[in-house]
């Protein structure tokens, strides 16, 4: 008797030269990872569709989205990113698909995503240095210098506690946070700005808002003067 097929995953489709890419990064890479891999650091690895760097002293975008946020039903929208093979054009454009607000959006909940914020927010310094982020209505962008705990461990347990309440107060069941994420390191301290322009320019860019700092959900209503953030 054969057995039933299993629904198709909503999300971006599997790319499927990222193992052969994966595996050069990790050719290249130091020597000696052994240590940093016992204390939950994945160097290079993928998850299917994005090549991901995961080591201590890092700074990392890092993006995350609701489980819905590309839906099965809307696949004709977003199924060709899989064809790209520039990995920042796919990543470009896997961005600007989230910022069309597909799916239930939960984020605009104000109860969710104050939940969210003070989640990002209350272990800032220790375990990582939180420099940049904002959450939007489906999906959520954070900024951060990677310190004690992998970037792989701080976004699951920041998922799993989140996903866990916010389910709570919709009074819903189910993955709240689709699988994986979206990462990219900072090359250089100009890469780094240009990052937070983009984070923090988000919902201006959606039309949310006219000035970012009117957005109530990220850093750029938290900057002084000259730029400095002030948590």
């Amino acid at each position: 008797m054969s057995q039933p097929l299993k629904p198709a995953r909503s999300g971006p489709p599997h790319n499927p030269g990222i193992r052969e890419l994966v595996a050069g990064k990790r050719r290249a890479s130091p020597a000696d990872l052994a240590e940093q891999a016992r204390a939950g650091f994945r160097g290079w690895h993928e998850r299917g569709y994005l090549p991901h760097r995961d080591e201590p002293g890092l700074i990392q975008f890092v993006t995350f989205r609701l489980v819905d946020s590309f839906p099965e039903s809307l696949r004709s929208e977003w199924e060709h990113f899989a064809t790209l093979e520039n990995d920042r054009r796919r990543l470009i454009q896997l961005e600007a698909y989230l910022d069309k607000g597909r799916g239930a959006c939960y984020l605009r909940h104000k109860a969710v995503a104050e939940l969210v914020e003070t989640n990002l927010r209350k272990f800032a310094g220790d375990p990582y240095e939180l420099r940049s982020w904002v959450i939007m209505p489906n999906h959520v962008h954070v900024l951060f210098k990677v310190g004690s705990l992998s970037m792989s461990d701080m976004v699951g347990e920041c998922k799993k506690h989140t996903g866990r309440q916010a389910n709570k107060i919709l009074d819903r069941v189910g993955p709240f946070w689709a699988e994986g994420y979206f990462d990219v390191f900072m090359r250089d301290a100009e890469h780094e700005r240009r990052t937070i322009r983009y984070i923090e320019n988000n919902p201006a860019k959606a039309r949310l808002v006219g000035d970012p700092k009117d957005w109530p959900w990220g850093s750029a209503r938290l900057r002084d003067q000259y730029g400095r953030l002030l948590l």
